[in-house]
């Protein structure tokens, strides 16, 4: 085995290892602190400085070989959620969004909630028709916030009850990622956006430890945990340029597929940084790695938080290419390794 195809397999062995760390931890918008602790730990044991933004963004700092310049990569460990909103008479808990799940999706799902006491009790999301055995709309019935709830696995009876567990209105409901990676290379989980690439920056200071390179200018790595409800990147580093690394869309009129690196050159914030995204394809041109340039028609980033928050910088936006968004997703090493690869070009690393 030559040397090159070695280091290959640890590269993929590291990200695989830690994508899986990082799905492995319920963090919904505002319950965070456990994939931010993960991720610290890993940055610090690869010998990089991290520090806790006031609002909770994780930022590490990574010396550049020449000065004068700053630039920033940021990806988001916030994921979607649920939240109780209420109890019912009979013991079901009705619950509101946390970011945009799609909740028919949810119909069904195993979940776990987290009171405020730390206390953790298990339980399904399910319709409120849940049986085709007595009601009649169990297959019709809309799958929406008023038509779905969460069924306790405890001993209750009706609303006394599950107070009486510590369960009340406000704590976190996280539904169950059901990570797995196939043999053929695929990554079926939820919340890939943005774990994945998550995941690839963390690689990315994996990559710089073992082969002694730095970026060309000093770089901050930011895991924003507010992205997911809009505000992610109002509060970065202030840098020169940004290269926000979030999930590539797949679906009709898009070109980008789940082995690609996707390029975005407009979301519904308006257009990326014309140069930036310019000098982007060409990187992937010239080293041959498997991109596609697309325009995301329901889509926002922590670049659009940072400039609405009034940062002057230059922007842009890639990401693996992810499958069924906001639901069941999935991709594949391929589109994560081009994700790697792309970011590492952009950084000059050397």
């Amino acid at each position: 085995m030559t040397e090159e195809k070695m280091q290959g397999e640890a590269r993929q062995a590291f990200l695989v290892d830690t994508l899986q760390k990082l799905l492995g931890q319920d963090s919904p918008t505002g319950f965070t602190e456990r994939v931010v602790t993960v991720a610290e730990e890993i940055a610090r044991e690869l010998g990089f400085d991290a520090h806790r933004t006031n609002k909770g963004n994780l930022v590490i700092t990574v010396p550049g070989r020449e000065s004068g310049h700053k630039v920033g990569l940021c990806a988001h460990v916030d994921t979607l959620g649920l939240m109780v909103r209420s109890v019912t008479a009979d013991g079901m808990l009705m619950v509101t969004k946390v970011g945009g799940p799609l909740l028919p999706t949810l119909d069904g799902e195993y979940c776990r909630i987290y009171t405020r006491e730390g206390k953790v009790y298990t339980g399904t999301v399910l319709s409120l028709s849940p049986s085709v055995h007595v009601q009649d709309d169990a297959a019709t019935r809309p799958r929406d916030e008023k038509n779905m709830a969460v069924r306790i696995d405890e001993k209750v009876h009706n609303k006394e009850d599950v107070l009486a567990l510590g369960i009340a209105a406000g704590d976190y409901v996280c539904y169950d990622p059901k990570t797995v990676v196939t043999g053929s290379g695929f990554v079926k989980s939820r919340f890939l956006d943005d774990k994945a690439s998550a995941a690839c920056l963390l690689t990315l200071l994996w990559q710089m430890r073992e082969t002694g390179t730095l970026p060309r200018y000093e770089t901050y790595l930011t895991f924003t945990v507010h992205e997911e409800v809009g505000h992610g990147g109002a509060t970065l580093p202030v840098v020169d340029e940004l290269l926000a690394v979030d999930m590539g869309c797949i679906g009709e009129d898009l070109g980008c597929t789940e082995y690609q690196v996707s390029i975005c050159a407009k979301d519904n914030g308006g257009p990326y940084d014309y140069d930036m995204v310019s000098r982007l394809v060409k990187l992937a041109k010239e080293h041959q790695v498997d991109y596609s340039v697309d325009i995301y028609p329901h889509y926002g980033s922590d670049v659009g938080a940072a400039w609405h928050a009034g940062m002057d910088c230059r922007a842009a936006l890639i990401g693996p290419g992810v499958h069924a968004s906001h639901g069941m997703e999935r991709t594949h090493l391929d589109a994560l390794h081009a994700t790697l690869d792309l970011a590492a070009l952009y950084l000059e690393l050397a």
